[in-house]
């Protein structure tokens, strides 16, 4: 089915992605899942060729292009090369629209340039070892002491926990002050006191980093501070419908790839003298993958032109990221199921992206989570 939300400029940063990741991604996309991290280069790489903070202000370095087709464009493409490629989405998509939305003119002076070209790799830490997707849970805190804001406590399955130059940190500054004692605090690499600890192992996604992070007596200057003090949630969930919305996009994408693999393989394997694909039980799989795939991308679609209009509501990113996800997870479980003993083995595509697709239904806020904030909204 023909999209019809992209302009011609939206197809030629299309071309120049492709491009970028023919020549500078997927040839190293291999080695990157063996070190469990990707050469920090690539992001350098990507700034030159426009890939990067590109919804940041012209005057500080970005194009000051304020429409989410683009991002969409750019997760699209990386879809490609999956996990095995740059975490090119936490940057544009999760940690952008803090800078853009968030940071005074001086912060935006010291961090956006490096930011869109690439020098500057930024995360945001959330998730504790204590609570996940409970943030009034959080125990991380900081005490204002003269100009600086004494930051303590640890982070987990930070996404660029190890390459991040620049860390939004959710603490806790008022204890007494439930959700409104939350601010948003930014680390900078090399403030002492601030450690990395694991480059965590996980079952899928290999080549993004993801570590644990330890803060002891981190003196965080009160220009840091991203946002207003004490309304550190109010910013999250302001900011958490775009990062669940562009998760949802990147599910599908990743969702049609492992279909498009598929169809090549039904084709092609032939089983009983005829093609796997030509058996009724499975054209009818196909056929209903394609047809869910269409279904959830107009879905998407109108998302993406609902985010552009700034219409987009934290129900409808909700929907977006709960069934997207759970259908690219029940696509390529199918997709592996057709692959036969071949989707087990791990030289072929559909066993990596059966591993690294299991994840999308619990980060950016789990399936159960995005229903709870639906049934909310109807009511309950």
């Amino acid at each position: 089915m023909k999209r019809l939300i992209f302009e011609p400029e939206h197809e030629q940063l299309r071309e120049t992605a492709r491009t970028f990741i023919e020549r500078e991604v997927a040839p190293h996309a291999d080695q990157w899942e063996l070190d469990g991290i990707v050469d920090r280069e690539v992001f350098k790489k990507a700034g030159e060729a426009g890939l990067l903070g590109f919804s940041q202000p012209e005057e500080y370095g970005g194009a000051g292009i304020d429409d989410f087709r683009f991002n969409a464009v750019v997760i699209e493409e990386f879809a490609r090369v999956g996990s095995r490629g740059p975490g090119m989405s936490l940057q544009n998509d999760v940690v952008g629209p803090y800078l853009t939305n968030l940071c005074t003119e001086e912060q935006k002076k010291r961090w956006v340039p490096g930011f869109a070209t690439g020098e500057i790799i930024g995360a945001i830490a959330m998730t504790e070892p204590g609570c996940g997707s409970d943030l009034a849970g959080i125990k991380t805190s900081a005490v204002l002491d003269g100009d600086h804001w004494v930051l303590n406590g640890a982070k987990t399955f930070i996404s660029s926990g190890i390459n991040s130059d620049l860390v939004i940190v959710v603490t806790r500054t008022d204890p007494t002050a439930g959700h409104k004692g939350f601010t948003l605090l930014a680390v900078e690499r090399g403030m002492a006191g601030f450690e990395r600890g694991r480059n965590l192992k996980k079952l899928g996604q290999h080549a993004q980093d993801t570590a644990e992070l330890n803060f002891t007596d981190v003196r965080v200057p009160v220009n840091n501070v991203i946002g207003e003090v004490g309304k550190g949630f109010y910013h999250l969930m302001h900011n958490l419908p775009s990062e669940r919305l562009a998760i949802g996009v990147g599910a599908i994408a990743t969702a049609k790839i492992a279909l498009e693999e598929t169809l090549a393989y039904a084709k092609d394997r032939k089983a009983f003298g005829q093609s796997i694909g030509s058996f009724q039980a499975n054209k009818h799989k196909i056929a209903e993958m394609a047809t869910e795939l269409d279904v959830a991308q107009a879905y998407i679609d109108r998302s993406i032109v609902a985010a552009v209009d700034k219409e987009l509501t934290a129900v409808d990113a909700s929907k977006a990221k709960w069934y997207c996800t759970e259908l690219a997870k029940r696509t390529i479980d199918t997709c592996l199921q057709l692959h036969g003993g071949y989707g087990y083995m791990a030289e072929y595509p559909i066993s990596r992206m059966y591993k690294d697709v299991r994840i999308e239904t619990i980060y950016g806020g789990t399936t159960e989570i995005m229903k709870d904030i639906i049934g909310k909204d109807l009511g309950f």
